[in-house]
């Protein structure tokens, strides 16, 4: 018979390694950057132990993966996103940020509704910002009856 010292000695271990592994995914789940972060839901595939997470900033968009050991990580300049593509589904929404530079477009899986609007309305922003783009400017004719 083993000794009730042996077993809780071995329980213990067991409790401390599976609280080591929790707290590393935790720890490679949280945000990789401040700003806009928009991390995948846990709930849908590939995402179940670290969830793929997209940077929008003014200058890039970033889409970032922690792994077990180091993570991928993809750029692109948003002066080379050519489009932004949502596909929604019951729950969860899909994004493909593709580019204009040839190279492959980033594949967001996971997110929420309002995410994937909140991805794409961003990117729009930042766009028009880096080529200055101004809302039109409305004339005489198309402006309200009060500013007549």
């Amino acid at each position: 018979m083993i000794p009730l010292s042996t077993v809780l000695r071995v329980v213990a271990v067991v409790g401390a390694v599976a609280l080591l592994v929790a707290l590393w995914i935790w720890w490679k789940g949280r945000p990789f950057a401040s700003g806009d972060v928009f991390r995948a839901s846990r709930w849908s595939i590939g995402n179940r132990l670290f969830p793929t997470q997209v940077l929008i900033s003014p200058t890039s968009v970033v889409q970032y993966t922690p792994r077990w050991m180091g993570r991928q990580e993809e750029t692109i300049h948003l002066a080379h996103v050519s489009s932004v593509k949502i596909t929604t589904g019951v729950v969860l929404s899909d994004v493909l940020i593709e580019t204009s530079g040839g190279s492959s477009p980033i594949r967001c899986s996971g997110h929420t509704k309002g995410d994937a609007t909140r991805i794409k309305a961003l990117i729009e922003q930042y766009q028009n910002q880096h080529y200055h783009v101004r809302p039109p400017a409305q004339t005489q004719a198309s402006a309200p009856p009060s500013a007549r």
